[in-house]
């Protein structure tokens, strides 16, 4: 069929072999008794993915006292995105070395150099590091370093994608069904027949797995839609809009949608209407900038997504983070957080006046916490509210 035309990059594959294998290899294990102590409203977030689920290794750690050291481990730094999620991450830290809670914080970047965030990891472990909190750049190659701070008194906290170790902590959301859901509403809005361009984000890293997975189920489900491409934009505007305009060079065909899962849309349709070609169905994360571009076109932006929010992200990030440096003892090695859904006719809802179509480096606020305190003391044998979190006060993206 059309779908089997999709030629995924070694990398990309293999990448996706390993995520699915722990899948394979976890459906073996016994569901962690704790997981049925969830409330029904967090069970919900774990549908399609109960196989990699797995008992949190943190009952019973002996966390260090305050003050807090605590160090973070990115990635990559390349994007508006994580530079927003290390800007709320640092303002969050800080309110607690105001209290004199934290005495630092450290942040390494690899640039995507996934030796150098092991290097940096056990620089860190060094450092005796109170907490390491980490964008991982691989679901599996950081493994022994995170074991070493494990064995070394130190919790491992991940955000915005999973890595398989067991001594770590993954603060994640279910991109599998996001990813699924994103390539669903482009099945159901092209009426199952279509040309689709995917624009991935960066190869080898565990959300890029995931949320392929996620896609490949959807769009297998429609044998009318052809997967025309596959890219990686690397969640960047630059490069996205790149290889957007690489391929239209050189596919003469109809593209009837663009898979994205980043924050990227607005530099698609920029990309499409460059060269000379009609807009289509876009979907991803919202974004300031493609706010202000449906603003100004609003019979023109066509989107379908999410809302993957760098400043909810850090502070999920950071709430739980204090939650097991507090000894609440997390319940299972995944903490699945609920993704808001945003659809074209909910656009005005997420919209401010500085938003812009230039606004790259604005990120919208989701109305609503997606992941209350009521709510996240689910996910602990021993809970507590977070002290001083308060989601009233994260910052107005409009705010100068």
């Amino acid at each position: 069929m059309a779908y089997g035309r999709i030629r995924p990059t070694l990398l990309r594959g293999a990448a996706l072999s390993v995520l699915l294998a722990g899948m394979v290899a976890a459906a073996h294990a016994e569901e962690p008794k704790s997981f049925s102590s969830l409330p029904p409203e967090l069970k919900a977030l774990y549908v399609g993915v109960e196989d990699t689920l797995q008992p949190s290794a943190y009952d019973g750690f002996k966390m260090p006292p305050k003050p807090w050291k605590w160090c973070h481990s990115e990635s990559y730094q390349g994007n508006p995105w994580r530079v927003s999620v290390t800007h709320e991450l640092e303002r969050l830290v800080g309110e607690y070395k105001d209290k004199g809670w934290v005495s630092s914080f450290e942040m390494s970047d690899s640039n995507g150099d996934t030796s150098q965030q092991i290097a940096q990891i056990r620089a860190f472990i060094d450092k005796k590091c109170s907490i390491i909190t980490s964008f991982a750049g691989s679901s599996t190659a950081l493994n022994e370093a995170i074991e070493a701070a494990y064995k070394a008194g130190i919790p491992f906290v991940t955000g915005a994608g999973a890595v398989t170790s067991p001594y770590a902590v993954n603060v994640d959301s279910n991109y599998v069904k996001f990813g699924y859901d994103l390539a669903k509403g482009i099945v159901d809005s092209l009426g199952g027949k279509g040309n689709v361009l995917r624009v991935e984000g960066i190869a080898g890293s565990p959300l890029v797995a995931q949320q392929r997975a996620g896609a490949d189920k959807a769009f297998a489900e429609a044998p009318g839609i052809t997967v025309l491409r596959d890219v990686n934009g690397n969640w960047s505007a630059n490069v996205t809009k790149t290889v957007v305009l690489q391929v239209l060079a050189t596919a003469p065909q109809q593209i009837d949608a663009v898979w994205t899962s980043g924050s990227e849309a607005r530099v698609v349709d920029d990309a499409f209407a460059q060269a000379g070609r009609p807009i289509p169905l876009v979907t991803g994360s919202i974004s300031g900038d493609a706010l202000g571009y449906w603003k100004a076109h609003p019979d023109q932006f066509k989107f379908f997504g999410g809302a993957l929010m760098p400043s909810w992200t850090a502070q999920t990030l950071f709430r739980v983070g204090v939650r097991v440096l507090e000894g609440q003892e997390p319940k299972l090695g995944t903490l699945m957080i609920p993704v808001p859904p945003v659809r074209q006719a909910e656009l005005d809802k997420w919209y401010q006046s500085c938003m812009t179509p230039d606004a790259v480096s604005v990120f919208p606020v989701a109305p609503q916490d997606p992941m209350p305190e009521a709510l996240l003391d689910g996910y602990f044998n021993k809970p507590a509210a977070t002290p001083l979190f308060d989601y009233a006060k994260t910052p107005d993206p409009c705010a100068k």
